[in-house]
């Protein structure tokens, strides 16, 4: 309740909540501090203040939280195993998810493909082929629900059997378009809804563009099939390539309409040209499907969660990372850090470097 709480006062956003649970140790904590200390804390002034110590805050918590039993919702907080951590390496990560469905939110493998609403044709057959080569890797498909490209690989996904996630530009009882509700329940059976809004909360235009950054930051990699030079599925791949995520784009006959922004992408190099799933795999080492059933998927079961964040930041950062940032990325605090470390180097996993750095081994 707490931290639902947190997220519902004025002026604190994802990152100030961070801080205020870091300092304070659990959002239940920051409900229980005076308001001298309160104010002692960098970005707090006497309004958020005065927020934090209102009784009011925490009786809308708890109605969300009836709305969440209610709508089948599970609520993730930043610190929970279950959060995503390939967002919580990112500094604007929400520090709160609603999410409804049975998918795991923390897969081996993800990608996001997202594209123009106004598909055509071509469009439509490229991104069911894209969806259905990579059903070999049992990759989790993740896009917006929205018409066109983003509908297709959802719906293609539960087609071939692949878990999809929908991120939502609100909350879960406000699917959009109302037309694609029909697909969102079908994929909380093989997947989910996720959203950084309450389960009430109607979506807003501005909410479009903050639910791309979600899509980016949960994927490997994000594929755009179709895109004008302007257009949310450019957004979604200017935050992943900030984000250090892999950007492929579909390249698109000349002088099309909507073949303009995947060309642009792959001639100004903010993108790889994506021709078929071979590409994916070289460019994220993903290994072939009958060599990674010998060997590479095996080891992978093997991993605890804590584990899977350190080996997925590790191969990221092929050079090797400093245990300090590890925790940062990983948001495993540094005394638990250090054990999960220790194991994976015993198990062959890993090795250590000099300086308290640390690599993965191939």
């Amino acid at each position: 309740m707490y931290q639902v709480a947190l997220s519902l006062i004025p002026g604190i956003g994802n990152l100030l909540s961070r801080q205020l649970i870091t300092y304070f140790g659990t959002a239940e904590a920051v409900f229980s501090a005076n308001k001298k200390k309160l104010l002692n804390i960098p970005g707090i002034g006497h309004k958020i203040a005065s927020g934090i110590l209102k009784q009011s805050v925490l009786h809308r918590a708890e109605n969300i939280l009836r709305q969440c039993e209610a709508a089948d919702v599970r609520i993730l907080h930043f610190t929970d195993t279950a959060y995503p951590y390939r967002l919580n390496q990112l500094y604007d990560a929400p520090a709160l998810l609603y999410f409804k469905g049975n998918a795991d939110l923390n897969p081996r493998k993800t990608i996001s493909i997202v594209g123009t609403r106004r598909v055509t044709g071509y469009g439509q057959a490229i991104t069911e082929k894209i969806v259905s080569e990579l059903r070999s890797h049992d990759a989790t498909i993740i896009s917006g629900l929205a018409y066109g490209v983003d509908h297709i690989a959802h719906v293609q996904a539960l087609r071939v059997g692949l878990p999809t996630l929908a991120v939502i530009a609100g909350g879960v009882r406000h699917i959009y378009p109302a037309m694609h509700i029909k697909t969102a329940n079908k994929m909380t059976g093989k997947g989910g809804i996720l959203t950084e809004y309450e389960p009430d909360i109607v979506p807003e235009a501005h909410f479009f563009p903050e639910r791309n950054r979600i899509i980016a930051g949960m994927s490997d990699a994000v594929i755009i099939v179709e895109s004008a030079k302007k257009g949310g599925a450019l957004i979604t791949a200017e935050y992943a390539n900030n984000y250090n995520r892999e950007v492929f784009a579909v390249p698109g006959q000349i002088g099309q309409y909507y073949s303009e922004g995947c060309n642009h992408l792959i001639k100004s190099h903010k993108a790889r040209i994506y021709t078929s799933v071979a590409d994916i795999e070289y460019i994220l080492n993903w290994a072939k499907p009958e060599t990674e059933n010998n060997a590479v998927c095996d080891r992978s079961e093997e991993l605890s969660i804590p584990e899977r964040k350190i080996v997925e930041v590790l191969r990221k950062n092929v050079e090797g990372v400093l245990i300090d940032d590890m925790s940062w990325k990983t948001q495993i605090p540094l005394n638990q850090l250090a054990s999960h470390l220790l194991n994976l180097e015993f198990r062959g996993h890993i090795k250590a470097l000099p300086g308290k750095k640390f690599l993965l081994k191939s």
